[in-house]
C-alpha cells in the first residue's frame, strides 16, 4: 500500500468536507442548515476512521488491502454529498481529482470482491485476546442457544446469563479495584471492555452485549459524582452483579432532548425526596435492583440543564411485561414494557412516578450533587455511546459470518452464491467496515481512558450503527428468502441493527448537536 497517496487523497476529502463547514459558518444561522449539518456529520465521522485505519495497513498484506478499499469507499461518501453544490462550496477542483482518482484505482468491484473472505485480525496483544476468547466462548457456550428463543417468545434474559457473566467479572470492568471491580486504572480497562461488549454482542445483542451498558453508565455517575459512601455501599455489588440497574432519563415528550425534562424530586417534611414524573425507554428496568433517575430538584428552573440531579432509586425485581409497586406511604411506581420489533430479552419501560418516596442518601453526591445531574449522566452517555459502537461491531461481525456461511453452501443457478460478483463485493465490503470500526474503537476507548474522546466516541458511535444497518440489511439480501424467515438468525440481526442508531443518543441529535456543533466551532 502506499501510505503517502492513501494520505493525499484523505486529506483532499477533508478540505472538502471543510469547505463545506466553511460554506456553513458563513451562514447567518448555520445549525438551520440540518441537512447538510447532518451529512458533513457523517462525512467527517468517516474521514476520521479512515485516517485513523492507515496504521492498520502496517501489519500485513491483507490488511493492507481492507485499508485501501475502505479508504475508497470513504472518499466515494465525502465526493457524493457534494453532488450538486461544488460552486457554492468553492471547491478545489484539484481536490476532487485526487480524490477521483484514488477511488478509480482502489474502489473498483473487483477489488472489494477481492476482500470478501478478508476478514483481518484483530491484532490484540496477548491479554486482551485472552479477554476476547473468554466472552466469545461464554457467548458460545451459554448464549448463542437462548437467543432466538427468547426474541421470538419475547422472554426475560435468561438469569443463568446474568450469573454467568457475574461470575466473569463483566460488571465490574470499569469499577476501581478498591471497590470490588478489576479496573486498574490504565487504558486496558475500557479496551476491555470494548472487545467484551463486542464478543457479547456477537452472540446475542440483547440478552449478551448490552446486559453491561446500564451498570457501567451507573457505576460512571457514581465514580465521578458520589460520595465515599456510595462508592463503598453500590460499586461493590454492582460489580459483582448482586445488584442490576437499568437508566430513567428519556421523557415521552423530549426524547434525546435531555435537558427538558421534567420530572421532578422534592425534599418533603419527613426529609425524603418524592419523584413524580414518566420515563420512557428504561430498557431492563422490571429486572432492574436499582434505577438511574434524572429528576429536577431546582422548581425555579423548570427548563434547561441546570436544577437536574441524579438520583439512585432501589425496586424489587419484577418478571416479564408490567409492574405496579406500592409503597406504605402511598408512593406508587408503574411499569410496562413497550413492544419492540427486536431488541428482546431485555425489555423497554415505560414507567411512571406517583410520589414515590427515596430517602436523601440516594441523590448520587449528596447535598452537593444536586444540579449536576446533567453532567454525571452525560459522562455516562459517552461510554454509552462507545460500548454501542462495540455492540454495532459485534452485530456486524455474526452478520458478516451468517453471510460468508450461507453463501458458500447456497446454490443459484447451478453456482455457488459465493462465485457471483456482486455476493463477493457486499461481503467485502462488510469485512472492510467492520474491520475499520472494530480498530477505531480500540483508539477511542484509549482516548476515553485518559478523559478525552468524547467527540471521537460519538463519531463513531454514529457511523458503526448506521453501518450495522447495512451489513445487516445485505447479510438478510444474501439470504434470499430465508432471511426473512425467524429459523435463520439474519432476521433477528436485521431487527436488532435497527435500534443501535435510536438509543444511547438518537443519530440526528448526535450529528446535530454534538459532532455538528463541534465541527463548527472548531
Amino acid at each position: 500500500m502506499d501510505r503517502r497517496k492513501a494520505s493525499d487523497a484523505l486529506k483532499s476529502a477533508k478540505n472538502i468536507i471543510d469547505s463545506g463547514l466553511s460554506h456553513l459558518r458563513s451562514q447567518q444561522n448555520p445549525e438551520a442548515s440540518q441537512a447538510f449539518l447532518y451529512d458533513l456529520a457523517h462525512a467527517s465521522s468517516a474521514y476520521v476512521i479512515a485516517e485513523s485505519f492507515l496504521d492498520y495497513a502496517a501489519k500485513g498484506p491483507e490488511e493492507s488491502q481492507i485499508v485501501e478499499i475502505f479508504c475508497a469507499d470513504v472518499l466515494r461518501s465525502v465526493a457524493a454529498i457534494t453532488f450538486g453544490n461544488e460552486q457554492a462550496w468553492e471547491l478545489e477542483n484539484s481536490d476532487f481529482e485526487i480524490v477521483r482518482a484514488y477511488v478509480t484505482n482502489h474502489g473498483a468491484p473487483e477489488q472489494y470482491a477481492q476482500a470478501s473472505q478478508i476478514s483481518g485480525e484483530s491484532h490484540l496483544s496477548d491479554e486482551m485476546e485472552l479477554v476476547a476468547q473468554t466472552f466469545r466462548r461464554f457467548g458460545r457456550d451459554h448464549i448463542t442457544g437462548l437467543a432466538e428463543k427468547v426474541h421470538r417468545e419475547d422472554l426475560d434474559v435468561p438469569e443463568s446469563i446474568i450469573s454467568g457473566l457475574a461470575d466473569l467479572g463483566c460488571f465490574g470492568l470499569s469499577i476501581p479495584s478498591e471497590y470490588g471491580g478489576s479496573a486498574s486504572g490504565s487504558s486496558l480497562d475500557m479496551h476491555g471492555m470494548v472487545i467484551a461488549t463486542e464478543e457479547l454482542s456477537r452472540a446475542s445483542l440483547s440478552i449478551g452485549g448490552s446486559l453491561i451498558t446500564r451498570p457501567e453508565i451507573l457505576a460512571r455517575a457514581i465514580e465521578n459524582g458520589g460520595t465515599e459512601q456510595q462508592k463503598k455501599d453500590l460499586l461493590p455489588r454492582i460489580a459483582s452483579g448482586e445488584l442490576m440497574s437499568a437508566v430513567a432519563v428519556t421523557e415521552p415528550d423530549f426524547g434525546s432532548d435531555v435537558a427538558s425534562i421534567n420530572t421532578t424530586a422534592r425534599q418533603s417534611d419527613n426529609d425524603v425526596w418524592k419523584l413524580n414524573g414518566v420515563k420512557t425507554w428504561c430498557t431492563f428496568a422490571g429486572r432492574a435492583d436499582l434505577l438511574m433517575v434524572l429528576a429536577r430538584t431546582n422548581p425555579e428552573t423548570s427548563v434547561g440543564h441546570r436544577g437536574l440531579s441524579v438520583f439512585v432509586v432501589r425496586k424489587e425485581r419484577v418478571a416479564g411485561h408490567s409492574f405496579d409497586l406500592h409503597q406504605e406511604s402511598g408512593g406508587r411506581m408503574q411499569g410496562t414494557a413497550i413492544p419492540t420489533l427486536g431488541y428482546r430479552g431485555m425489555h423497554s419501560f415505560e414507567i411512571s412516578f406517583q410520589d414515590w418516596e427515596v430517602p436523601i442518601e440516594a441523590l448520587i453526591g449528596g447535598p452537593e450533587g444536586q444540579g449536576r445531574g446533567f453532567y454525571l449522566q452525560m459522562a455516562g452517555f459517552e461510554n454509552g455511546r462507545l460500548q454501542t459502537a462495540a455492540r454495532a461491531i459485534g452485530v456486524m461481525q455474526r452478520a458478516y459470518e451468517e453471510a460468508l456461511q450461507y453463501s458458500s453452501e447456497r446454490k443459484v443457478f447451478g453456482e455457488a452464491l459465493d462465485s457471483y460478483e456482486l455476493t463477493k463485493v457486499k461481503l467485502g465490503r462488510m469485512a472492510c467496515l467492520i474491520q475499520a470500526c472494530r480498530q477505531y474503537t480500540y483508539v477511542v476507548a484509549e482516548k476515553m481512558a485518559h478523559g478525552e474522546g468524547a467527540l471521537e466516541a460519538a463519531m463513531i458511535k454514529a457511523y458503526s450503527c448506521k453501518a450495522a444497518e447495512w451489513v445487516t440489511r445485505e447479510a438478510m439480501q444474501i439470504h434470499g428468502g430465508f432471511g426473512y424467515a425467524e429459523e435463520y438468525v439474519v432476521s433477528r440481526l436485521f431487527v436488532d441493527a435497527r435500534v443501535l442508531s435510536i438509543f444511547e443518543g438518537a443519530d440526528e441529535t448526535l450529528c446535530l448537536k454534538l459532532i455538528g456543533r463541534r465541527l463548527l466551532s472548531a
